[in-house]
């Protein structure tokens, strides 16, 4: 059924607010519906329509489910909750063509963005005095090894590891043939540190039911504490500010010499990063006169990936190739390649006045230092579910004055598009980020009209002049009084949604319940 798509929509109320509809059942009408929205409340600013059908709940799906249940699980998510919606026509035509809906046949959407087959995953671990905080099981007559007993907060907990996990690698060689003992015996040879490669229990049976063989060229490397990084370059008077060189006793192409105040300087670029790609092409392999080749024949502006020393180790520990992280980044709209860039079709053209039109439609690029406050905001979102906002921006404190705001949607942290990570992937982002923090932001409004147009955010809406100023540690002035926030605390356990009593709607049959939330 081509026209089954379903929605992935993440409401959040205030405390003594409602979600702004009401959940009903209705006499000869099939599943849970979508009525009585309320003007300006969180469903219908979220793109909620009257008549549409919940099919999950916080990932449960409940089509078959009864109303009161549903409405149980809706009030026990407190103040945020996250809805699976299919449009009316849908939904019909799917009950009627006897599709099951709790696994679409065609691709569903999260806020517009397709979701692609689960992915495998690199796990890094670094053993601490208590150990890893997992154990191995194995059963007779089935392959594989499977992770058990994963102990909450140990290291492997918090570096991504789950219950049931099918172990598939370790540090980049397979084990999927050996045995118990041998896997055993390979985590004991490790070190205090290894990199696994795991499909979880979803993973392991899609790929499973395609006939597919699932490998590392598949994986997510997400979870990984390191990242790869991408810079875009643009080419001042003097250049872009760097050398290029090759390091004795060193294999690759290794940035160096950075002059202050440089472009190379200002995008990020450390000295000693190693440039992994040149506008989209892998240099691994090419001569040093190669590359530099490739610099010129880029023009003005360019766009790098890059690894430093720690990230490098990291991802040569696992085999884990750093151009996975170009296409993963590159397929959830990161800022393309110059490449890319010049061939993009131009800017939908609007009725609104082109002045106007740039202040409203444009993101914010917001840079900040961490001062003894913190950053002073809160990454809002649930966890385990794509799409951040900030909430709780401090007045005065490195947010505020770096133009951040409540309710700004985060696009990118330190230059990555995360509109496709957990809440978990990006807080772990946030705090990996040092003492220096740079944000791409968009006002919900804005964000909203440029999906609805079809355009990828990107730093390239900015413009030169649109970038939000920095501001340093010596240029904040924190008080006391400010030290509220740290840079994005995980979400506290939301506060219990008021009791509302059931009515009976006076508009339809009396066989009808509706439940407003």
């Amino acid at each position: 059924m081509a026209a089954y798509k379903p929605r992935v929509i993440i409401l959040t109320k205030k405390p003594g607010q409602t979600f702004g509809f009401y959940l009903r059942v209705e006499n000869g009408q099939e599943g849970h519906l979508i009525r009585c929205l309320e003007m300006g409340g969180p469903a219908q600013l979220a793109g909620i329509k009257d008549g549409d059908r919940i099919l999950k709940v916080n990932g449960t799906f409940v089509d078959g489910m009864s109303h009161s249940e549903v409405v149980d699980m809706v009030r026990n998510s407190g103040s945020s909750v996250t809805f699976h919606i299919l449009d009316e026509a849908s939904y019909k035509q799917g009950k009627a063509q006897g599709v099951n809906l709790s696994e679409p046949k065609t691709t569903p959407v999260s806020n517009g963005v397709g979701i692609q087959a689960p992915k495998p995953k690199f796990c890094y671990l670094v053993r601490s005095s208590s150990g890893y905080g997992f154990a191995l099981r194995s059963v007779k007559g089935e392959r594989g090894l499977f992770m058990t007993d994963v102990n909450p907060g140990s290291v492997a907990d918090r570096a991504g590891v789950k219950a049931n996990d099918r172990l598939l690698e370790i540090n980049g060689e397979n084990i999927e043939d050996s045995t118990h003992d041998e896997v055993v015996d390979k985590i004991k040879l490790a070190g205090n540190s290894m990199i696994f490669l795991l499909a979880d229990e979803e993973t392991d049976r899609y790929h499973q039911s395609k006939g597919m063989a699932i490998g590392a060229w598949l994986a997510t490397v997400m979870y990984l504490p390191h990242k790869p990084r991408i810079i875009d370059l643009k080419k001042g008077s003097d250049g872009y500010g760097f050398v290029l060189k090759e390091e004795r006793n060193e294999t690759g192409h290794f940035i160096r010499d950075i002059e202050r105040g440089s472009p190379a300087e200002r995008a990020g670029l450390k000295d000693m990063d190693r440039l992994v790609a040149l506008d989209g092409k892998e240099v691994d392999g090419c001569s040093h006169g190669k590359v530099v080749d490739m610099f010129r024949q880029s023009g003005n502006k360019c766009c790098l990936l890059v690894v430093d020393k720690d990230t490098d180790q990291m991802y040569k520990q696992g085999n884990v190739c750093p151009m996975l992280f170009w296409e993963e980044t590159k397929n959830s709209n990161s800022p393309p390649s110059y490449i890319e860039a010049i061939n993009l079709p131009a800017p939908v053209q609007s009725s609104t006045p082109p002045q106007q039109q740039g202040e409203e439609l444009k993101p914010k690029l917001c840079k900040m230092e961490k001062t003894s406050g913190g950053y002073g905001f809160h990454l809002n979102g649930v966890q385990g579910v794509c799409g951040q906002y900030i909430k709780e921006v401090v007045k005065g404190g490195a947010a505020d004055k770096a133009g951040l705001e409540d309710d700004d949607i985060v696009v990118e942290v330190n230059a990555v598009n995360v509109e496709q990570s957990s809440h978990e992937e990006v807080v772990a982002m946030i705090r990996s980020s040092g003492s220096f923090l740079e944000m791409l932001v968009a006002k919900k409004n804005v964000y909203d009209q440029l999906k609805a147009k079809g355009v990828t955010i990107t730093r390239l809406l900015l413009g030169e002049t649109s970038y939000v100023d920095v501001h340093t540690a010596n240029r904040l002035q924190a008080s006391k009084e400010e030290r509220h926030e740290e840079e994005a605390r995980p979400e506290t356990p939301p506060e219990p949604a008021r009791e509302r009593t059931p009515s009976v709607s006076s508009s339809s049959s009396e066989e009808s319940v509706d439940i407003r939330f």
